[in-house]
């Protein structure tokens, strides 16, 4: 029986590492999806990098060059399912980079051709009403999801390496409604790169 597994993450270098490992245990890339948030611009269409992979909010091709440093290809994810990235704007998310099967439903909640949005696009993927609805908050202030769909001898392992640096779902609720969130606004505003940043800090210190 073949289930779709969902995992959120902090930052897009987590969810970059899930996808290489599941790839590298044999996962076939047309059966995994990334989703990460781009409102801090880590994300270059014109290279297909993320020159940010430290998460400072700097780009590290000008650290390097200003400590004398270069920096190559390694790490920046150009292999397997992340050289298929593509850039989309969602409503009250804003811009997001996605490759893989949920990006082209995505695509279709950034047209307005799911019913839903990406609320729609989320559950229609498998994910329960609940978790839809802290995937995307979370994608809004800068996390990122990978889902996979997989079968019965493959789902043990697949979520033995996603739960290594996933996120608990139940908890970042509970952080977001202390905050006085209580549920997804697809009109509400994009957050900034600095609002993005802080957020995200609030997560990976």
């Amino acid at each position: 029986m073949t289930m779709t597994i969902s995992r959120l993450y902090n930052s897009h270098a987590e969810a970059r590492r899930v996808v290489q490992d599941l790839e590298a245990a044999g996962i076939d890339h047309g059966d995994i999806s990334i989703i990460v948030s781009n409102a801090d611009n880590a994300y270059d269409e014109k290279t297909k990098t993320f020159p940010d992979r430290d998460l400072d909010g700097r780009d590290d091709r000008s650290e390097a060059a200003a400590g004398g440093a270069t920096i190559g290809a390694a790490g920046v994810g150009t292999a397997g399912l992340l050289a298929g990235l593509g850039m989309l704007a969602i409503p009250g998310i804003g811009p997001i980079v996605a490759a893989g099967w949920l990006a082209s439903t995505l695509a279709g909640a950034a047209a307005g051709g799911v019913t839903g949005g990406i609320i729609g696009a989320l559950t229609q993927a498998g994910a329960k009403d609940d978790e839809a609805e802290v995937y995307a908050e979370s994608l809004r202030r800068g996390g990122a999801l990978v889902s996979v769909r997989t079968d019965d001898d493959k789902t043990a392992r697949a979520q033995q390496i996603m739960d290594r640096s996933a996120v608990a779902v139940s908890d970042r609720a509970a952080a977001y409604r202390k905050g006085g969130w209580k549920k997804y606004d697809p009109a509400a505003k994009p957050m900034t790169r600095d609002e993005v940043l802080r957020e995200r800090s609030l997560y990976t210190r």
